[in-house]
């Protein structure tokens, strides 16, 4: 059975997310695990005291244990009791090691984890955890404002640079919107001056048809002299429920488009969740992992 994990860090932020990735797990009949990566002295207030290491280990476990239960009682109700929610503190100095080791311990299929503020792009630019994890996770990472509510995924904008790395990484979308019998509108946003944009757009279709089989696909090639916005407008028009990018190192759709002097633009972003691929990993996650 495949996995979602969500991490919490048992704030209200996160009470989003934790909803969100228990109705996708339903939709997609995956696991779901929930954790918090947590640090002995930090959360238990044991500096200095001279407890043998066994008991401190298992008082923390417990003391986890009991929060995520009531965390997750609290924001689910009763439903969350059935062996496809499993729930699993996790000790770690590092949340990002500690949220990583707990994906690569269950294979996780992605990674659902909320945001502090409204829109998860200006988190993605502006929150060091999320942007860290994004850099380091094995697997996708599905980002959900504070405020957002679950709707079923039936629209989905992937957003397109004509990287290699797109073909990969909506080879495994298609997975995901397959269970969700959604539609994949790929959508490529630039300035005028990109006088190739259409050749680009018909060899990148091309490419994407041959090496992945969804007949719900469509493209899309957007010019305009404020891509920000216009990708905004995309979004309303589409009724996206999903956007999805794909994040590489030294050139990714994030640096291209939002820089800082466009983080006031963010806050009209909208409630639309977000899910990043990360391009550096795509070989090893995508075709050599167990699913």
């Amino acid at each position: 059975m495949k996995t979602i994990l969500y991490s919490t860090d048992y704030s209200e932020n996160s009470a989003a997310a934790l909803k969100y990735a228990y109705e996708m797990s339903k939709e997609m009949e995956t696991r779901l695990v929930v954790t918090h990566v947590f640090d002995y002295p930090t959360v238990l207030g044991t500096e200095g005291l001279d407890e043998p290491f066994p008991h401190l280990e298992k008082s923390a476990f417990r003391s986890h244990r009991s929060k995520l239960e009531k965390f997750c009682e609290e924001h689910l109700g009763n439903v969350w009791n059935t062996p496809d929610i499993i729930l699993e503190p996790f000790e770690n100095k590092n949340v990002i090691k500690g949220i990583i080791s707990v994906a690569e311990e269950w294979h996780a299929y992605l990674i659902v984890t909320g945001m502090k503020g409204g829109s998860a792009i200006r988190e993605i630019l502006m929150g060091n955890t999320t942007k860290s994890l994004i850099q380091k996770s094995p697997c996708p990472v599905l980002s959900i404002p504070s405020d957002a509510s679950y709707m079923p995924i039936k629209n989905i904008v992937y957003a397109t640079d004509f990287e290699d790395e797109d073909i990969y990484a909506i080879r495994k979308l298609a997975e995901i919107a397959e269970k969700l019998n959604a539609q994949i509108k790929v959508v490529h946003i630039t300035t005028k001056e990109e006088y190739q944009g259409d050749m680009q757009m018909k060899w990148f279709k091309g490419m994407l048809l041959e090496k992945v089989a969804y007949n719900q696909m469509s493209f899309e090639l957007v010019f305009t002299e404020d891509v920000f916005n216009a990708l905004r407008i995309y979004l309303g028009d589409t009724n996206a429920d999903l956007m999805v990018m794909l994040e590489r190192e030294h050139k990714g759709l994030f640096k291209k488009w939002f820089h800082r002097d466009l983080v006031k633009k963010m806050e009209s972003y909208g409630r639309v969740p977000l899910l990043v691929f990360r391009g550096s990993n795509h070989q090893l996650f995508y075709f050599n992992h167990a699913l």
